[in-house]
């Protein structure tokens, strides 16, 4: 009884030190040190391009399109947009821009016209580098589509009534296109040596280098603002965490434009000395096992969704998997029986869970590897080194006393500049304080081990992918027939959440649900497209006219007989 009412004294306040200084570096000091003390090790293993390159070659090929950047003009700060799948150029892209200051903007590969619209314009961006084409998808006529005028331009020469600051496109292809350099010719350059290092000293750890598009808490996405010194220091500590080595090979499935895949993938790589193995473009679960079994791959990434279709691959059984130690899973709950199978079956048993945001570039808590079982899928961890949190009440703001809910809030090193061109939404996630602000409900024990328990934001996490309803409002209101649309997430046994549209249509109007779905097929996103569409009169608000979305969560997942994966979900 002594013991709880101590426990119940503490507050959630918790903050992990660390021997291990933070770096001031930027990304190009890192990668030049690293390339030095690892000329010969693998640095970049694409299977599925059959290319492999070492740290020597992989910052020789750098520094050449650093050189290429700079012949095009780009000064530090300016924007360079990239929409593509995971491959090599990708990381060399984000090591370059890093290299001469520029400021790069990650585009996700299953964006639309639409999408690819808004972050061009939004990002103030001046360079795209893209792929020509992706299963069904033709990325050429999406982009000539959004800038017809580039069709009509000589490279270099875009100038677009849309897209006012855009002016080079650089196609991952060695065919040419209209308006568009090819990546080889991008690499043509007599930018000497001398320049691209008088430029890297121009460049300072606390500059801007990565702006990450988060839904963030209310209506589109936002570009989080990320420095040198967030993305280094993450890295460098994530690693750490997990005592990653210049002998680690680690297995990339999550994709590149996510903090995830950017950050505590490549990065982490790249501060260790280690391999990043990519097995595929996009996830594939039996080209994974098989680029973990070929390369002997030490690590591996993803969500939860990820490690199930993996293990449920028909392909596991007869997989040597045997190489496997440690790794990252994010970005949703772990199910405990999945965890028992990533360790004991797989043989990741070294396995970390982590939790962050983007705005935190982008971990805050992560799990040891030595953690028990019920830690790594109860919690999300304790703070990592060199970071703050604290737990509190949403009314009064209050730091709540251990084993009480209430807000995460975090502190430190990783914690974003702000978000691009938008100080009053910066101002709303990130206090006078410094403290960010996540918008998760979250419970702390009395050694900082933090459990997610809710979300006070209106986000829907979907297979890991954090997708705002807010924006899928907007695109539905563009359709003739709609009058009023609202956007919320259902439970669902493999996503972990499903998106449902309750719709009220104009007068007199007559659509389907699969209407809207085909209205939505190639203008957004798929993972943003509504699994569940319902046409109501009228929709539950209170007594002051504001809509009740959990009320219509509660009514949907009843009518939808989802009680059971609702339960789970608690």
């Amino acid at each position: 009884m002594n013991e709880e009412k101590e426990t119940r004294k503490k507050v959630s306040y918790a903050h992990t030190g660390s021997e291990k200084e933070l770096l001031w570096k930027t990304i190009g000091e890192i990668i030049k040190e690293t390339s030095q003390k690892y000329p010969d090790n693998d640095a970049v293993v694409a299977v599925w391009q059959d290319q492999r390159l070492t740290y020597r070659e992989f910052y020789s090929k750098c520094c050449l399109a650093a050189k290429g950047f700079m012949k095009l003009g780009i000064s530090k700060g300016d924007h360079v947009a990239i929409w593509a799948t995971n491959c090599a150029e990708w990381v060399i892209t984000q090591v370059a821009t890093a290299m001469v200051g520029a400021v790069l903007i990650p585009i996700n590969p299953a964006f639309r016209e639409h999408e690819l619209e808004y972050t061009l314009k939004d990002s103030e961006s001046t360079v795209l580098i893209l792929i020509e084409k992706f299963k069904t998808s033709n990325y050429i006529s999406m982009f000539y589509n959004v800038c017809p005028e580039a069709e009509q331009s000589e490279p270099g020469g875009i100038h677009s009534e849309k897209l006012p600051h855009l002016r080079h496109v650089i196609v991952l292809s060695e065919e040419k296109h209209p308006g568009m350099l090819t990546w080889r010719e991008f690499e043509e350059t007599n930018i000497s040596d001398q320049e691209l290092e008088e430029r890297e000293h121009m460049l300072d750890p606390d500059d801007v280098i990565n702006i990450q598009y988060t839904s963030g808490t209310t209506g589109f996405p936002k570009g989080a603002s990320l420095t040198h010194f967030n993305i280094v220091n993450n890295a460098s500590i994530v690693g750490e965490t997990m005592q990653f080595t210049s002998r680690d090979r680690l297995c990339i499935p999550v994709p590149f434009y996510h903090c995830f895949g950017m950050v505590l993938s490549n990065m982490v790589c790249i501060v260790y000395g280690a391999a990043m193995i990519l097995p595929s473009e996009y996830f594939d679960p039996g080209k994974t096992l098989k680029a973990v079994e070929q390369e002997k791959c030490t690590a591996l990434h993803g969500v939860p969704t990820m490690f199930i279709t993996e293990l449920d691959h028909p392909d596991f059984p007869k997989s040597n998997l045997s190489s496997l130690r440690t790794g990252i899973m994010a970005g949703a709950p772990c199910p405990v029986e999945i965890m028992k199978r990533v360790i004991d079956t797989m043989g990741v048993s070294e396995i970390t869970i982590a939790y962050g945001l983007t705005e935190a570039s982008p971990v805050t808590n992560q799990t040891k590897i030595d953690d028990s079982l019920e830690l790594r899928v109860e919690t999300v961890g304790p703070p990592i080194a060199h970071t703050e949190i604290k737990i509190i009440d949403t009314e009064t703001d209050r730091v709540v006393p251990v084993g009480f809910p209430g807000e995460l809030c975090c502190r430190g090193f990783q914690v974003m500049k702000g978000y691009y061109n938008k100080p009053d939404e910066t101002a709303e996630t990130t206090d006078e304080n410094h403290w960010l602000h996540t918008g998760d409900m979250a419970i702390m024990d009395g050694d900082g081990y933090c459990r997610i328990t809710s979300r006070i934001k209106d986000m829907i996490i979907r297979g890991g992918e954090n997708i705002y309803p807010r924006e899928i409002e907007e695109f539905l209101l563009t359709h003739p027939l709609v009058k009023e649309a609202y956007v919320f997430g259902v439970p669902d046994r493999k996503y972990g959440e499903e998106i449902s549209a309750w719709i009220r249509l104009k007068e007199n109007a007559v659509i389907t649900p699969e209407e809207i779905r085909e209205f939505c097929v190639g203008k957004i996103a798929h993972q943003k497209i509504p699994k569940y569409v319902k046409f109501v009169e009228e929709f539950p608000m209170t007594v002051t006219g504001k809509i009740r979305k959990f009320r219509m969560r509660e009514m949907a997942v009843k009518e939808l007989g989802l009680e059971e994966e609702m339960k789970k979900k608690k």
